[in-house]
């Protein structure tokens, strides 16, 4: 299945949103419903980047992806694997940087979202999960005589906008998620609709497929249907081949007019509370990802060839090639970290220079379970609690298996680098 995106296309934007986890925790598609009601808000995906990068020490936990939510741990919500939070819609940030909150949880009969899913989808038997039960979400069992799948469906807000959630449902990029197909597509009157076919591990070490159709409605909202060749999500033995239903079923479910009247019991996103009152702490300006990614390029030592990019607010990635094979090469940028100092440049080896910089250099095996992979990191924070982290792997993508014996760039260049003044030059935005 080919992947198809429009012209402008923000894979990053959260992260699916989980967006997630570029560099640290590991990554579950299976979390994706989550992902979708975690990180929609732009303040909110760069609090929970930054969460991640605390209590992981990674560059990016933000999963993209997996999706769900929106890819990854949590559609993003991915400080970790298995940091995901609740179900709960979000909405985008408004002008003054403070997005609109969630409601109450809804309150939809379970047996009415699971009437819509049996009726969009092909015979064969079900076993649902709290029938009786209130929500925004329904789970069960599906069996065609082929196997057991675990199937399900979650109705949130994005926003006010199809604008509003528009990164849930944007591929996510091959370098940071392994999955075997995804397209992209605008539906004309209807909405923007994501279908990926992948994993329910980046790094495969079971065969536990996870499918997932997400629908953004050009009216803000969000339907996210998941489902598996197991059971369960996880846990579960491999019943059958494939999921059961193909991706044209998948969008034949989640376009179904029987969701409209059940996303109208959704409440209403609540409005930021005004000057005066209590108003939750934002997290810092992040820099562009166009000027991480440029900045990125023009600290590149000479004579190594860049054959893949990308970026998003704070971070930015080059694949690079030296004549030796490809090398992943990321950063993370992440203004006034000084809370979490003490979690991060704790231990030995912590270099303090002159002028109060801290400098960690570091050499591991990779996270993501790709064969032989190793991780050289240089993370620096300045007084101010202004973090630069570069990273460089030796292959172009953390769950693929190792395509040289060393990254492109040694600890020395990526510390040069790190510390480089023109980070702190760049201009940033929320």
């Amino acid at each position: 299945m080919p992947q198809e995106q429009d012209s402008n296309p923000n894979p990053f934007e959260e992260e699916l949103g989980a967006v997630l986890h570029r560099t640290g925790a590991g990554f579950s598609a299976a979390a994706l419903p989550d992902l979708a009601s975690a990180g929609l808000s732009r303040g909110r995906r760069r609090l929970a980047r930054r969460r991640a990068a605390a209590v992981g020490g990674s560059v990016l936990a933000l999963a993209l992806v997996g999706t769900g939510g929106a890819y990854s741990a949590g559609l993003l919500g991915g400080g970790g694997p298995a940091d995901v939070p609740a179900p709960a819609s979000v909405g985008e940030a408004a002008p003054d940087g403070r997005g609109e909150e969630p409601g109450p949880p809804a309150q939809i009969p379970v047996k009415d979202l699971a009437a819509v899913l049996r009726a969009n989808t092909p015979a064969g038997d079900w076993a649902i999960d709290d029938l009786d039960g209130k929500g925004q979400s329904v789970r069960g069992v599906y069996d065609d005589g082929k196997g057991e799948a675990n199937v399900s469906v979650g109705l949130y807000r994005a926003g006010r906008s199809e604008e509003a959630g528009r990164g849930q449902v944007v591929c996510p990029d091959k370098a940071q998620l392994a999955y075997d197909a995804c397209t992209s597509t605008k539906l004309p009157g209807v909405g923007r609709l994501m279908v990926l076919q992948g994993y329910e591990y980046p790094d495969r070490r079971v065969d536990t497929k996870v499918w997932r159709a997400v629908l953004l409605t050009q009216d803000g909202f969000l339907i996210d249907a998941s489902e598996h060749n197991a059971a369960a999500e996880k846990g579960a033995p491999v019943s059958r081949t494939d999921p059961p239903f193909t991706p044209a079923q998948l969008k034949t479910l989640v376009t179904a007019s029987g969701w409209r009247p059940l996303l109208q019991q959704l409440p209403p996103l609540t409005k930021p509370q005004r000057a005066g009152s209590a108003v939750p702490k934002q997290p810092p300006a992040e820099p562009s990802g166009a000027d991480i990614q440029a900045t990125l390029r023009s600290l590149l030592p000479k004579g190594l060839k860049v054959v893949r990019t990308n970026a998003d607010d704070g971070y930015g990635y080059l694949v690079v090639d030296d004549g030796r094979g490809p090398s992943l090469v990321q950063v993370n940028v992440q203004p006034d970290m000084r809370d979490v100092a003490h979690q991060l440049y704790a231990g030995d080896g912590v270099e303090t220079l002159p002028d109060g910089t801290l400098v960690s250099l570091e050499k591991k095996p990779g996270e993501k379970g790709g064969k032989n992979v190793v991780w050289w990191s240089a993370d620096t924070m300045r007084t101010d609690g202004f973090r630069v982290v570069i990273s460089a792997f030796n292959t172009a993508a953390q769950h693929e298996r190792a395509t040289r014996e060393e990254p492109a760039l040694t600890l020395e260049q990526l510390k040069a680098m790190a510390l480089s003044p023109k980070w702190k030059a760049l201009p940033t935005q929320r």
